[in-house]
C-alpha cells in the first residue's frame, strides 16, 4: 500500500483540485454537524482536512479520536479560512490505529501541562508542533556542525563508551559489570580522541556521554549529547577561531532551515558579535570584584558569578581563556610564560558554559606530573599515556553540550525540554 503521495508541508495552491494521498495523527477534531474539521499532523507540519456528511469518509470519522492515525485520500482546495489557506476534501479515510480518549496530555496546547507530565507523557508531548520544532532545529544543527568540519577535512570517529578509568579523574562515574569486572560508562571521548587525533589529525564525534553528579538543575543531566573536536598541529586559539565558525554555521543552519520552527517557538536567533569577544580569567576576576564579588584566583566561576559577568560586560557570548591549571584536568597544557595558568577557555552564552576546550599535553612526562599533582596515579592511565612515546603531536579540541547549545538555538530554559528522552536524578523512564 502507498500510504501518502505528498507531506503536510507539500500540500499547496499549485496542487488545488489535484487527488492526493495523505498519512499522519489527527491532531484536532472539529464537529460542525454537517462537516468534520481535521487538523491532520505529520512530521512534516499540518494540514485542514474536511469530511462531509453524506461522503463515504463520513461514517469512519464518526469514530475518530485526537492522535488516532489515518491515512485519507482526498481533493485539494483553496481555502483563504484554512490554516495555511488551503484544505483537502476528504473522499476515502482509513483509521489505522485508534487512540484511547481521553489523552494524558494535551498535544494540541490547548490545555498546559507542567514540566513532571510533560516528562512522564514523553512520547505525546513530542507530538506537540512545539517540541517537534525543537527536534528539526537539533537536527539542522548538528547537520550544519558536521558538514562544517567535513568541509575543513575532519573524520567522524567513533570512541568506546565503556571505559577502564575515569576520563578526568574525577568519580562522577557510573560503574558497570564488564564480564565479571568493573569498568565505567564514559564521561567524555577526551582521551581516545587525544589518541585519534594523534594518527589522523583531525577527528569531531558527535555521541552520548554519562555524568553521575549530584547536579539537579535546569542545566544539567546524567546523560547528555557531547559534540567533540580534536585536531593535531592546533593550539587553544586554533581551536577558538574554528569554534566561531562552528558557531556561525550552525546559527545560519538553523536560520536557514528552521525559520517556521523558530516562528513556532515565537524565538529570534540572537545576533552575536564576531570575533566572538575574549577576555582572560584574570579580567574575569577583576570585573567580579568591581561589581562587589568576593572572588579569587583560583575559585570557579559558577553560575552566579556568570551572570554577574554577563551584566557587567553586556555580552551575551564571550570566551574566558587562561583559566588557572590547577582548575583543569591533567591533560591541559600550562601557558610556558606562566605555568600557573593553561592555555584553556570557556565559551559563555549568557551566564552558561556550553563549550569547553584547550591545548592538551603532548609530552608523556609532562601528563605524568599532572596526574600526580592531583594525586592520580599514572599506572591507571598507562593505555593511554604508552602511546606518547611514540610521536604524539601538539594537539587541541573541545568539548560542547549540545543541550546547552540548543538553549541558545531555541530560547527554552531547561536543558531537559530540549532532549528527547532526558536522563537526570528522578528519570530512567520513558
Amino acid at each position: 500500500m502507498m500510504f501518502k503521495t505528498h507531506t503536510a508541508r507539500e500540500v499547496n495552491e499549485s496542487l488545488e483540485g489535484k487527488d492526493i494521498f495523505l498519512a499522519g495523527w489527527v491532531h484536532t477534531l472539529r464537529d460542525l454537524g454537517g462537516k468534520k474539521f481535521i487538523v491532520l499532523r505529520d512530521g512534516t507540519g499540518i494540514v485542514q482536512l474536511v469530511v462531509e456528511k453524506g461522503d463515504q469518509a463520513f461514517h469512519s470519522a464518526q469514530e475518530l479520536t485526537q492522535e488516532s492515525v489515518v491515512r485519507v485520500k482526498g481533493t485539494v482546495k483553496v481555502d483563504k479560512r484554512a490554516p495555511r489557506g488551503i484544505e483537502v476534501k476528504v473522499s476515502e479515510l482509513s483509521i489505522l490505529s485508534k487512540a484511547k480518549a481521553p489523552l494524558p496530555l494535551d498535544v494540541s496546547d490547548k490545555v498546559s501541562a507542567d514540566i513532571d507530565t510533560r516528562l512522564r507523557e514523553r512520547v505525546l508531548d513530542l507530538r506537540r508542533l512545539e517540541m517537534q520544532a525543537v527536534m528539526k532545529i537539533q537536527s539542522a544543527a548538528v547537520k550544519a556542525f558536521r558538514q562544517k568540519l567535513y568541509a575543513r577535512g575532519f573524520l567522524e570517529v567513533f570512541t568506546p563508551k565503556i571505559i577502564a578509568s575515569a576520563t578526568e579523574g574525577g568519580a562522577a562515574l557510573f560503574p558497570v559489570i564488564y564480564f565479571g569486572r568493573e569498568a565505567f560508562l564514559a564521561q567524555s571521548p577526551q582521551l581516545y580522541k587525544e589518541l585519534l587525533a594523534g594518527s589522523v589529525e583531525r577527528v569531531f564525534e558527535v555521541a552520548p556521554a554519562w555524568r553521575a553528579e549530584e547536579s539537579d538543575t535546569p542545566y544539567h543531566l546524567s546523560e547528555f549529547v557531547s559534540m567533540d573536536v580534536e585536531a593535531a598541529f592546533f593550539d587553544y586559539n586554533d581551536v577558538m577561531e574554528l569554534l566561531e565558525d562552528l558557531i556561525k554555521g550552525m546559527l545560519d543552519g538553523v536560520g536557514s532551515e528552521c525559520s517556521e520552527c523558530l516562528k513556532q517557538l515565537n524565538y529570534e536567533l540572537p545576533k552575536f558579535e564576531f570575533p566572538i569577544p575574549r577576555i582572560t580569567y584574570r579580567e574575569s576576576i577583576e570585573i567580579l570584584r568591581k561589581e562587589g564579588e568576593d572572588v579569587k584566583f583560583g575559585d570557579d566561576l559558577s553560575t552566579p558569578y556568570l551572570r554577574v559577568l554577563n551584566k557587567a560586560l553586556r555580552k551575551d557570548l564571550y570566551f574566558i581563556t587562561d583559566w588557572p591549571s590547577s582548575a583543569r584536568p591533567f591533560y591541559t597544557k600550562a601557558r610556558s610564560d606562566d605555568p600557573t595558568v593553561s592555555e584553556s577557555f570557556d565559551l559563555i552564552y549568557k551566564s552558561l558554559e556550553i563549550v569547553s576546550g584547550s591545548t592538551r599535553n603532548s609530552s608523556r612526562e609532562v601528563l605524568e606530573e599532572a596526574l600526580k599533582q592531583r594525586g592520580l596515579n599514572p599506572q591507571s592511565f598507562e593505555f593511554f599515556l604508552r602511546w606518547f612515546d611514540y610521536g604524539m603531536p601538539p594537539h587541541a579540541g573541545f568539548g560542547m553540550g549540545l543541550s546547552r547549545v540548543m538553549l541558545m538555538l531555541t530560547g527554552l530554559s531547561s536543558v531537559k525540554d530540549v532532549v528527547a528522552f532526558p536522563r537526570d536524578k528522578k528519570r530512567l523512564t520513558p
